[in-house]
């Protein structure tokens, strides 16, 4: 009867053990700062079908700005009103990112390519005065882009570049836009500390959008191919990541915030699904 009670006791604290474990493995997979499950949606018209980048003008939300992969083409749009306004700013590429910073609307193409017209131009059908800066990065394959509006630069993030095992790092380049003759830094991504937290990077991890949290100064780091949503502190080193439901996302290409810290997730559509942006409200 002892042996009996002894044993039923061990099992018990067995069964603790592992619930606590699976517990804490749980919270670490889990947004702190937002209900990943519960978005706002906001459906695209049939222009942005395949929306691929967002952006906002200082932060302020009333204005959502957008490109998709195929046309060169920068849209304007208001939140859930599907009509939109667009100007041109070249011709049909694949078109990844852009930011709006200081005023001035950059795109970038996946070849690292960087499209910059100022930010009025966005009024007109056609615009003008568009420069194309052309080899200021090292050979790749880039979506994800951030203008941060503090120090005026770009923060550019390799998909896939020849310089990377992306098993083991991601690099990335920090751009002064108006020096169009180099990059001004480098930082890195180490994948061994997102597999410590989530295993769905074995194959490599490929980043299809990036951009800084204005209330907490963290980075956010989306992968359409992994489906996984990585935060990093300002110095680059992964404190979370966690996966983003295909229940909910299709393929995840852009991210923004607005001032309030609000997280904007571009989402493009296929077959059964049109392309949208999701509104992840912040936790209070």
């Amino acid at each position: 009867m002892i042996f009996f009670t002894k044993t039923l006791i061990c099992i018990a604290l067995l069964l603790s053990i592992l619930s606590g474990c699976g517990s804490s493995q749980k919270e670490k997979n889990e947004s702190k700062e937002y209900d990943m499950e519960n978005p706002d949606k906001f459906n695209m018209p049939e222009s942005l079908f395949e929306i691929s980048g967002i952006a906002f003008n200082k932060g302020e939300s009333d204005t959502v700005y957008a490109i998709q992969d195929e046309e060169g083409k920068l849209f304007r749009l208001a939140w859930d009103v599907k009509l939109q306004r667009h100007t041109k700013f070249g011709k049909k590429g694949d078109y990844e990112d852009l930011s709006i910073l200081r005023d001035t609307a950059i795109i970038l193409k996946s070849n690292g390519s960087l499209y910059v017209f100022p930010l009025a131009e966005a009024q007109f059908e056609e615009a003008a005065g568009v420069l194309e800066i052309k080899k200021i990065l090292p050979k790749g394959e880039y979506e994800g882009m951030y203008g941060d509006e503090e120090s005026g630069n770009l923060f550019v993030i390799c998909k896939n570049c020849p310089q990377d095992d992306s098993k083991n790092s991601v690099s990335g380049f920090i751009v002064n836009p108006n020096d169009s003759t180099r990059t001004i830094g480098r930082f890195s991504i180490d994948v061994k500390e997102i597999k410590a937290i989530n295993g769905k990077v074995e194959r490599g991890f490929r980043p299809s959008a990036i951009a800084k949290n204005p209330v907490t100064g963290e980075w956010y780091i989306i992968s359409a191919v992994n489906k996984l949503l990585v935060v990093t502190d300002s110095k680059w080193k992964v404190k979370n990541a966690f996966p983003l439901s295909s229940n909910t996302f299709t393929q995840p290409e852009g991210l923004a915030f607005d001032r309030a810290g609000n997280m904007y997730i571009s989402d493009e559509g296929d077959d059964l699904a049109d392309g949208n942006i999701m509104k992840f409200s912040r936790k209070k």
